[in-house]
């Protein structure tokens, strides 16, 4: 029988039709539509990723993403933190991340390439998911240590990537995008030249853990303790 009065019968479920009829129906990003249309399950993995970082930088006055894409999942780190700001080294994708901004998980859009330069403001905390293995090797210094200076001396860096392990079930397009994956054990070596302290997760599907690296489809490297671009090069 249809409702007639176009509310649900239960009421504390009015605030569902209220937010749709004050904000609409949301829509997905480009890339996120293509995870959904495709691979609905991914979904649910980047999105666990976006928590842990969100969590790890709970309450940091200024964030900053690299590589956000069409920034659909970059609400929630924004839901953790005081400012966020979002960059790519792809103007098409900062234009399709300016029409996921609402005023209350507002952030700054930009463009820029970390292979280029670092950013002119420092940050608390920057992170990077799904973007370090597109770094060719010959790069990841440069692209590295502009990202050191870009943070506050006492900023953390959050890198998430796919481990070399990983590639051998990777799909074809994931396969030819991928340049530089690592096992745990090469990521925790590379980015202890440019931090004090790195702490790498492994990450199967949606759970994070402390578990093997060989046995991690995904990496976390947690990274506190910036070493100066100076330092670096006298290592």
């Amino acid at each position: 029988m249809k409702n007639e009065s176009n509310r649900p019968k239960e009421p504390q479920y009015g605030l569902h039709f209220e937010v749709l009829a004050t904000r609409g129906r949301n829509k997905f990003g480009v890339s996120s539509n293509t995870t959904w249309e495709l691979d609905p399950k991914r979904l649910s993995f980047v999105l666990s990723r976006y928590k842990f970082v969100g969590r790890m930088m709970e309450n940091l006055p200024s964030v900053l993403e690299i590589g956000c894409g069409d920034g659909f999942y970059s609400r929630v780190v924004r839901q953790f933190v005081t400012t966020l700001d979002l960059t790519d080294f792809d103007p098409i994708y900062v234009e399709e991340a300016k029409l996921q901004l609402v005023d209350e998980f507002s952030t700054h859009c930009f463009v820029h390439d970390f292979i280029n330069e670092s950013t002119v403001k420092k940050y608390h905390g920057i992170y990077g998911l799904d973007v370090f293995e597109h770094i060719h090797p010959m790069n990841e210094d440069t692209f590295l240590t502009n990202i050191v200076e870009s943070l506050k001396d006492d900023g953390v860096l959050i890198l998430g990537m796919p481990s070399i392990e990983s590639q051998k079930y990777a799909s074809e397009a994931s396969q030819a995008g991928h340049v530089n994956c690592k096992s745990g054990e090469e990521f925790k070596r590379l980015m202890n030249k440019y931090f004090a302290n790195v702490f790498v997760f492994s990450m199967n599907d949606e759970v994070v853990h402390t578990g093997f690296y060989g046995m991690a489809q995904y990496l976390f490297a947690v990274c506190c303790g910036p070493v100066n671009k100076s330092r670096n090069k006298n290592d």
